[in-house]
Parts: structure tokens; C-alpha cells; sequence
């Protein structure tokens, strides 16, 4: 399988996570996404949308959006789980992983950013990206403040963490004062101690700068 990325996306880093938690051995191809790397006609045969991550597998199958990739990889390869079996907590694992993959994520990302520069400047855009990750990050909080830990949802780590680890690290590098959450900082703190989530960090990558 080959993994198309960029170090310091919210996205690929999921993935990378996910795979590791699997054990499964990837290649790396790296798009530079500041240099626009992600819009070049070879890969955008690959993904139309001109996003990362993409998982290209061995039969030449190419696969999208770091959550769809997430769950394929859950259900060909289920040791360890990503999901709880109950119902009720699949669902709220979930509702967590897609509160930050699909409202704090998306509207804090490269593009957007850009786009609130265009409109207002740098100051705006910093400021933008810095609110957004704290009202979404501070609505997490309050998801997960009766859980059980150390992880987001007990004692191993979910979809759930998978996702808040790299937001939490998109927060940082706006100027987020995440000390305002501690059961975040307690899921994190257990994430990182194992090799599965240090190995995937963005300053481990081949194209980390």
C-alpha cells in the first residue's frame, strides 16, 4: 500500500495513527501542500478533490477521506478495534471523531485559511483558525467529561483519539490554550505514550520541516 500525505496534515496524520495501531507497513509519498503539490495533474488522477491523505492499494484500488480510510482499515483488519461492539458506543465514538473531522477540521484547514487571509490578513486568519479550534475543542471537552479514561472512551484507544490527537496539535500551533481542557490533555497524554501515535507524529515524517 502506498500512503499519500503531507507531515503536518491533520488528515494523513489519522491515517498514519490507524495504520500504525494495525501493525500494517506502508509506503510514504509525500505532496507538499504549501507548494500546491496536491493539484498537480498526476495526483489529482488519483484523488479529484486534490486533498490528502489517499491509500492506494495493491491492486491499484485508491481510497479517500482519512475516516473512510480509517473504517475500511477497522473492518479488513479488526485487531485491534477501533470501534466498541455496543451500538450505543459505536455511536459515540463517532459523534466525537466527526465533531472534529467534520466541523473543527475542515474550517481551520490550509484552504480556508487562505481564503480569510485574502479577506482580512494574516491577524484575521490566525485569529479565525485560533477560535475555531477552541469552541470545537472546549464542545469536545464536555462530550467526554463523564468517560471513562485514560483514553477518550476507556482503557484503549479509539477513533475517537485518533482523531483528537492531531487537532489538538493543530491548536497548539494557533495559539490555543489548551490547558482549558483537561480530559483532552489526559487521553492525549495516554495516546502518545504508545509507539503507534509517537511514531506517526509530523516531525517523524520522511518530509517534515
Amino acid at each position: 500500500m502506498r500512503l499519500h500525505g503531507y507531515f503536518r496534515s491533520g488528515a494523513a496524520y489519522r491515517v498514519r495513527i490507524a495504520l500504525n495501531l494495525k501493525g500494517t507497513s506502508v509506503e510514504h509519498a509525500f505532496r507538499h501542500l504549501r507548494k500546491g503539490e496536491q493539484r498537480a495533474p498526476d495526483y489529482l488522477a488519483l484523488n479529484p478533490q486534490g486533498l490528502v491523505p489517499t491509500l492506494e492499494l495493491g491492486d491499484g484500488t485508491k481510497l479517500t477521506q482519512s475516516l473512510a480510510i480509517i473504517e475500511w482499515l477497522d473492518e479488513t483488519h479488526p485487531t485491534p478495534p477501533l470501534l466498541p461492539t455496543d451500538p450505543l458506543r459505536r455511536a459515540r465514538v463517532r459523534a466525537f471523531a466527526f465533531a472534529i473531522a467534520c466541523d473543527i477540521h475542515p474550517v481551520q484547514n490550509l484552504r480556508v485559511i487562505a481564503a480569510v487571509r485574502e479577506l482580512g490578513g494574516e491577524e484575521a486568519a490566525q485569529a479565525w483558525a485560533k477560535r475555531v479550534n477552541a469552541e470545537g475543542l472546549a464542545a469536545c471537552e464536555k462530550l467526554i467529561a463523564g468517560e471513562p479514561g485514560p483514553f477518550c472512551f476507556g482503557d484503549r484507544p479509539t477513533l475517537a483519539d485518533i482523531c483528537l490527537v492531531p487537532q489538538l496539535g493543530n491548536a497548539r500551533r494557533f495559539g490555543v490554550d489548551v490547558a482549558a481542557y483537561p480530559r483532552l490533555l489526559e487521553a492525549e497524554a495516554a495516546c502518545k505514550a504508545l509507539p503507534a501515535f509517537a511514531d506517526a507524529a509530523p516531525e517523524k515524517q520522511g518530509d517534515a520541516e
